[in-house]
């Protein structure tokens, strides 16, 4: 993820008065991995993002806008770039420079065996739509297939993971609502 997403986290927890234990305490992270990636010394995942994002009060958008412009309209044109193909995932958010959305919208790109580390919930909901390939969706311990047009909704605390076990890329939107 880019490198930025650490010096906005540290900007915005120091605005906010809060510490990095005061953090950690909230997303169950540790300190140093905190401070790391403050200091750009460690990358983090969406999940992770999604968390420190919650005990921040933003969403996670927010550490990706590339200016401070807000928008009530975004166009956004041609969102992937080949050379970031290259991690097991690769997440877009697609929300741009909306100011304060109801929802985040994200374009995630599975590459062939690619899956998260381990099952994770968090607040709210989230829909997936699938574009392209066969995405396995883990709910708890339960598996359910999609293929391309399928779609589902679930409860975002119910620990859940997403799963490419093809040889093929697999592209889907994931739309989740924001924490109130």
């Amino acid at each position: 993820m880019n490198d930025l997403i650490g010096v906005k986290i540290k900007s915005l927890r120091k605005e906010r008065k809060l510490t990095l234990k005061q953090i950690a305490d909230q997303t169950s992270l540790s300190i140093s991995f905190l401070s790391q990636v403050e200091r750009s010394k460690s990358s983090i995942t969406l999940e992770t993002l999604k968390k420190i994002s919650e005990a921040l009060g933003v969403n996670p958008s927010y550490f990706f806008s590339e200016s401070d412009k807000k928008s009530a309209t975004n166009v956004m044109r041609n969102v992937i770039k080949t050379n970031t193909l290259q991690s097991q995932f690769f997440y877009r958010d697609l929300a741009g420079n909306i100011e304060n959305p109801l929802f985040n919208p994200i374009l995630v790109i599975l590459n062939p065996g690619a899956k998260r580390e381990d099952s994770y919930s968090h607040s709210g909901q989230e829909f997936l739509y699938v574009l392209e390939g066969k995405l396995t969706i883990l709910i708890e311990k339960e598996e359910q297939d999609l293929n391309p047009f399928d779609c589902i909704f679930l409860d975002s605390t119910t620990p859940h993971n997403w799963i490419n076990k093809t040889d093929s890329i697999v592209k889907f939107l994931c739309i989740s609502s924001i924490p109130v």
